[in-house]
């Protein structure tokens, strides 16, 4: 706490900085003197104006986390936008004149390849969509040369209110975040010190953002209670209820015990599909429906199918069998690219922005250069080998015809590579096909000797 006082007050700590701090009132009494503006505290639990002064972070991490744990569509979906996203590695991207262009590497990019120790580019990647996934934000900061995730359901973004100069407020500004872990002193980053990854805004929040599972968390408890009513289908023999009629002349006593009787030899899995034998006077129907009439595939194929749309991943990527009965592998395709194109490379636009100020070089980062991904090695996005020549070999013509007009290989070679024909540096030489016909020297051919008979020839 003193370090947050400091950091914030700029000044050395004196004895009455050094107060205790035993409850979260002491803490934002605390924050209302250091952090307070016009009356807000940071926490947002006293404050004069209206409107919030935090952004407080989720309260359903926890139990995101249980269903990505225990629902096998959302395990499904998670992993596979996991498996694809962790896969690119970054580097630099020269912007020519406002147009993407060729990639390079420097020795700060090293704090994404080795995050920590033992750590890759994948383990962080990982960590990051999974977090933006359960949460709607991921929160990373430097520390002692490693990339430190912070659990996003301790993190709170701390607001200031713009004041417009013509009077009145305008909006929030970020002022910081706040990460407090459960029992330990809390810390307070400024925005600079922060990768704050939210893909989804939330539409309540200036900053912060939402997990996809909030609009299907109804479409997760449906197919959960699926689920369950398959298990009691199962555990109840795999049959329909049975309505057992008795006679009237039965007592209470023995109708309990032959209830218990039945109950003990028909019911439950190993019970399944015994003959009943019923005595004098019992007579039994069925009552409910099976999964045939119930059409339980079709009921409970439309809700994976809302959850996989809200995951962005075609139904068909992760197997999911109404995705299955509407395409088969032969357009997967159509969904691949919609999977890559639609939800995967935004993700890593994304992702490479946020990161970009906490591995840019100590001088700063030229407007020219940003922090891309390089997505050449992802096997998910590998064209087939078929389409893989035709590229190849339209690249290669492209390169031949470059180089016979003139200009330099090397430079055709970083065009074509990096798409960008500014990078096309010419020799001032022509092709020979461009000279006339036993010309010296490489001097084009003058009008006289393009064989027209001169006067004097004639």
């Amino acid at each position: 706490m003193t370090s947050l006082w400091q950091a914030v007050r700029g000044r050395t700590a004196t004895a009455e900085d050094e107060r205790s701090i035993s409850t979260i009132e002491d803490y934002a009494a605390l924050l209302q003197e250091t952090l307070g503006y016009n009356g807000w505290s940071a926490l947002g639990i006293t404050q004069t104006q209206p409107g919030q002064a935090a952004e407080k972070a989720p309260t359903d991490f926890v139990g995101y986390a249980q269903m990505f744990a225990s629902n096998p569509v959302i395990w499904a979906c998670m992993v596979a936008r996991q498996a694809v996203f962790s896969a690119p590695r970054f580097q630099w991207q020269r912007l020519n004149n406002g147009q993407p262009s060729e990639t390079f590497g420097t020795s700060e990019l090293s704090l994404l390849e080795r995050p920590w120790l033992g750590g890759t580019t994948q383990d962080l990647l990982s960590r990051k969509i999974q977090d933006a996934d359960l949460a709607g934000n991921s929160y990373w900061t430097k520390f002692a040369g490693e990339m430190v995730r912070m659990r996003p359901d301790w993190v709170q973004i701390v607001l200031e209110r713009r004041m417009h100069p013509h009077g009145g407020h305008l909006g929030w500004r970020r002022y910081g975040y706040l990460y407090q872990e459960p029992g330990c002193d809390p810390v307070f980053l400024w925005p600079e010190e922060v990768s704050h990854f939210a893909p989804t805004p939330d539409p309540l929040a200036t900053f912060r953002g939402m997990s996809w599972l909030t609009p299907v968390i109804r479409e997760t408890q449906n197919d959960g209670l699926m689920s369950a009513h398959k298990k009691k289908f199962m555990e109840n023999a795999a049959t329909p209820n049975l309505v057992v009629k008795l006679s009237r002349e039965v007592t209470p006593e023995n109708f309990a015990k032959f209830k218990d009787k039945m109950d003990s030899g028909h019911k439950g899995v190993e019970n399944a599909y015994k003959t009943l034998y019923l005595g004098g006077g019992a007579d039994v129907s069925v009552v409910g429906k099976d999964f045939v009439q119930l059409d339980f595939s079709k009921v409970q194929g439309a809700g994976e199918t809302r959850i996989a749309a809200a995951a962005g991943v075609p139904p068909i990527i992760v197997g999911l069998s109404e995705g299955l009965q509407a395409a088969t592998y032969s357009n997967y395709g159509q969904a691949r690219r919609r999977f890559a194109d639609g939800t995967i490379h935004p993700l890593w636009q994304n992702a490479a922005g946020s990161l970009e100020h906490l591995v840019a070089p100590a001088g700063g980062l030229s407007p020219a250069v940003r922090l891309w991904y390089d997505a050449n090695d992802v096997p998910f996005l590998r064209e087939d080998r078929k389409d893989a020549a035709e590229i190849q070999g339209i690249q290669s013509r492209t390169i031949r015809a470059l180089v016979d007009a003139g200009y330099t290989p090397e430079s055709v070679q970083r065009a074509v590579g990096a798409e960008d024909w500014a990078l096309l540096v010419h020799t001032g030489m022509f092709s020979v096909q461009l000279q006339k016909p036993g010309s010296k020297g490489g001097a084009p051919a003058s009008p006289a000797d393009d064989g027209t008979p001169t006067e004097e020839g004639a």
